[in-house]
């Protein structure tokens, strides 16, 4: 699909200043990076000498930053700590610009923090600190009522599940009720809890691997991608699935029984990390600027092409996107 120059520009200025809504799990990406020169004495491991510290956003919180950089005015809905980690995270919300004042702060879990071990550039572990619980009605209750204040000023709405205990089935049945109600564009980025709870959802945009577990269908083919793609179409009620591939694109499935096969746009792998925070971002703006889903999947397949060229989680530039959007039509 080729999308004109003039309407490439035009949809980006359009969405400068949409008030999109992210509500999901929130995490913070702490990466303790140094060197490697010897073997541990107490066991056959590798001591790394650390040479830096840095933390970044992680779930959700990547994917306001991506609206926020496009031009966006994010603003979360997350679940913090009563902790030290909390205090990083707010302080990192103050550093971007973003709007902190959706973030409920819960006794009973910490701050989801994932801390990644790279010595001489390689990955040598992960560690995580996160306590997962549903079920909290006190916190449910909380929860909705924060929804209700913010929904109503959001132009569009993102769902973005880690599993990591926010989205529950009710609160995500009473988020899609209240979208459906008042006409508002949702977007979804599930994960395997919960999978086929997000009924009437405008865009849902699985992984391939996501999608296989949930339907218990092999999809090692595009005939089976096909059929699993009508499937999860007919099954959520959704007006878009849009299931992505990694190494083979993005396929676009649409209620007049229609699908689009979009082929990868990245031109060299560097780093996969992010770039479903980033697919879900660009897309969600570009729906809100006005743009057909056709248009916003193909502004999204280009920004995740450009992610996966850099080395770390980072959001897309608008300029380059457009750049690249222009040049590869």
């Amino acid at each position: 699909m080729t999308i004109q120059p003039e309407r490439i520009q035009t949809l980006f200025n359009t969405l400068k200043g949409k008030r999109i809504l992210v509500v999901g799990d929130v995490m913070i990406d702490r990466y303790l990076r140094g060197a490697v020169k010897r073997i541990s004495p107490e066991a056959p491991v590798p001591v790394v000498e650390m040479e830096s510290e840095s933390y970044h956003f992680g779930g959700a919180a990547n994917v306001a930053l991506n609206l926020k950089v496009l031009g966006c005015e994010p603003v979360s809905l997350g679940l913090l700590g009563q902790d030290h980690n909390a205090n990083i995270f707010l302080n990192l919300i103050d550093e971007a610009g973003l709007d902190g004042s959706g973030f409920i702060q819960a006794e009973d879990r910490p701050t989801t923090i994932k801390t990644r071990v790279i010595g001489d550039n390689q990955h040598m572990v992960r560690i995580d600190h996160e306590q997962i619980h549903y079920g909290n009605t006190h916190l449910e209750l909380e929860l909705r009522a924060q929804f209700d204040h913010l929904a109503p000023y959001a132009d569009a709405i993102i769902l973005e599940d880690y599993n990591k205990g926010l989205l529950s089935a009710d609160f995500i049945r009473y988020i899609l009720e209240y979208s459906n109600r008042e006409n508002k564009i949702v977007t979804v980025d599930p994960k395997f809890r919960n999978f086929l709870k997000y009924q009437g959802a405008t865009v849902f945009k699985p992984n391939i691997i996501e999608t296989a577990q949930a339907l218990g269908l092999p999809l090692d083919d595009d005939t089976q991608v096909e059929k699993a793609g009508f499937e999860l179409l007919h099954r959520l009620k959704a007006k878009t699935v849009m299931l992505t591939r990694g190494a083979d694109g993005i396929s676009i499935f649409g209620e007049a029984g229609k699908s689009v096969h979009l082929p990868v746009k990245t031109r060299k792998v560097a780093d996969v990390s992010g770039a479903g925070d980033t697919v879900i971002a660009v897309m969600t703006a570009m729906l809100s600027a006005g743009a057909s889903v056709l248009e916003a999947a193909v502004c999204a397949n280009h920004a995740a092409g450009i992610v996966c060229g850099e080395v770390g989680i980072v959001p897309v530039q608008p300029d380059i996107l457009i750049e690249d959007l222009l040049r590869n039509q």
